[in-house]
């Protein structure tokens, strides 16, 4: 396999090395135009919240603003300040279910995958075929066993209900392990020569040493729960996220269309802003998830 590897690489290289001038920018212009054309929708949802309401109802409709006004950000600020709930519980509630739920996906996943991709026990093959065939199922599939779940425990209507079902993201633990699988056997057992115990090789080196795959989580999973509303499982008001105080105030119809501009543009830029800081780390991991020697 590792002959197989560098074969592939020398001819990488040696096809890298006898590519014109031209192939090359050509290749350049075309990939930058497909860039362009992905990164339309985010453009555009920019320029809508800086619309004025004439111009958010224009047809033809202007994909550039031509007079950007603030006054979509205003209302946004004025409709929440009116709320009998203060927007800043909303705001907590949220940063508290997406880092409790980012965090404890990512240290029970690391956690799981360890033994799972350095180990060989009786039944671990079994659940990782178990855990690779639930990538299957859409979470719509698992919503009513979730709900039951959740029901039976009596965490229905708390934050709980939120994080604990985010814990089990088959994904996360599907890329620990295959990334894991590439630290060399090595290093580890030269660690256990030093006397350092399974809790210490994991903290202070496989850790460290998968830290593109866990950020790679962190931007998998912090979406999901930025952007969730609790659905049916929180009722209480002062238990209720960010997402669904904004959801909430777009439904005032036509007049607030420059509102639901604004807070499209604030829901996105959170998570955008992740991703951008981090993409290298997610690039390597997608790199290197599926490739074994």
């Amino acid at each position: 396999m590792k002959m197989v590897s560098n074969t592939i690489k020398l001819f990488r290289m040696n096809k890298k090395l006898n590519r014109s001038f031209t192939v090359t920018f050509l290749m350049f212009v075309f990939l930058a135009l497909f860039g362009a054309f992905m990164a339309l929708p985010l453009v555009y949802a920019v320029n809508n919240a800086f619309k004025p309401l004439d111009e958010l109802f224009i047809f033809p409709p202007r994909f550039f603003v031509r007079n950007p006004t603030l006054d979509n950000f205003f209302d946004l600020v004025s409709l929440m300040g009116n709320s009998w709930v203060p927007l800043s519980r909303y705001i907590t509630n949220t940063l508290f279910i997406t880092i409790a739920g980012t965090v404890g996906h990512i240290l029970l996943a690391s956690a799981a995958a360890y033994p799972l991709a350095k180990y060989r026990f009786f039944g671990s093959k079994a659940i990782f075929s178990i855990v690779v065939l639930s990538l299957m199922f859409s979470p719509h599939v698992t919503a009513i066993p979730n709900y039951m779940v959740m029901s039976w425990l009596g965490w229905i209507n708390t934050q709980a209900s939120i994080i604990v079902p985010s814990l089990a993201f088959p994904l996360g633990l599907f890329l620990m392990k295959q990334f894991m699988e590439q630290l060399p056997n090595a290093l580890l057992e030269a660690a256990k020569v030093d006397g350092a115990s399974e809790y210490r090789i994991f903290w202070s080196i496989v850790m460290p040493n998968v830290k593109p795959a866990w950020l790679t989580l962190m931007i998998l999973q912090f979406p999901m729960l930025w952007g969730t509303d609790g659905g049916n499982f929180i009722y209480s008001e002062n238990l209720k996220t960010l997402h669904y105080a904004l959801g909430q105030i777009i439904q005032g119809g036509i007049a607030r269309a420059g509102v639901g501009a604004a807070v499209a543009l604030f829901i996105m830029i959170v998570p955008i802003t992740l991703f951008i800081i981090s993409q290298s780390s997610v690039m390597q991991t997608m790199a290197n998830s599926g490739i074994k020697d």
